[in-house]
C-alpha cells in the first residue's frame, strides 16, 4: 500500500553518479520531491524526467529539491541525465527496496511503479500522486503540492 499524505517518509541512502544520496542529507533546508519510475530512456520516462527538468527553476524557487528513483545503474542514470541534460538528482535502488518501503506497485506485477511523493522538511509526505500513464502531471502535481507548502518548505 503506498505511503499516506500524513506518513513520515522511510529514510533511505542510495547511490548516484555523484555518490551516495540519503533523505535526510536531502531534508530540512528545503521540501523533498521523489518521483519513482521505470526505467532510464523509456518513452514515458523520458517525457517524465524531461518534464521534471523543464520545470526544474520553478521547484528549486519553490523550495523543494527533485529526486528521480529507478532500478537502473548509477551508469544507467549518468547516461540518461546527459543524454536528456536533466538537472535532478537520479538514484538507484537496484532491487526496488526504496520503492517498497514507499509502496510503490509494481504494474502488472511485473514491472516498476511510477508515484510521486512531496515530503516537507520535517519528513512528512504532504501530496502523493500514483499514475503509471500521466508521465507529465507527476511534475504538475508536485509542483502545485509544494507551492502549497508555502514558506515553510523553505
Amino acid at each position: 500500500m503506498t505511503l499516506a499524505v500524513g506518513e513520515k517518509a522511510p529514510g533511505f541512502a542510495l547511490a548516484s553518479s555523484a555518490g551516495p544520496v540519503s533523505l535526510d542529507s536531502l531534508l530540512g533546508e528545503r521540501a523533498v520531491v521523489l518521483f519513482f519510475y521505470p526505467k532510464d530512456d523509456s518513452p514515458g520516462c523520458t517525457a517524465e524526467a524531461c518534464s521534471f527538468r523543464d520545470q526544474y527553476d520553478a521547484f528549486v524557487e519553490a523550495g523543494a529539491e527533485v529526486v528521480g528513483i529507478s532500478p537502473d545503474s548509477s551508469d544507467s542514470h549518468a547516461h540518461f541525465s546527459a543524454k536528456h541534460a536533466l538537472r535532478v538528482k537520479l538514484l538507484s535502488d537496484p532491487g526496488g527496496k526504496v520503492a517498497a518501503l514507499y509502496g510503490v506497485s509494481k504494474t502488472l506485477g511485473l514491472f516498476p511503479g511510477r508515484a510521486t511523493f512531496v515530503i516537507d522538511r520535517q519528513g512528512v509526505v504532504r501530496h502523493v500522486y500514483v499514475s503509471q500513464l500521466q508521465f507529465r502531471r507527476h511534475t504538475n502535481e508536485a509542483l502545485q503540492a509544494v507551492r502549497k507548502l508555502g514558506p515553510s518548505a523553505h
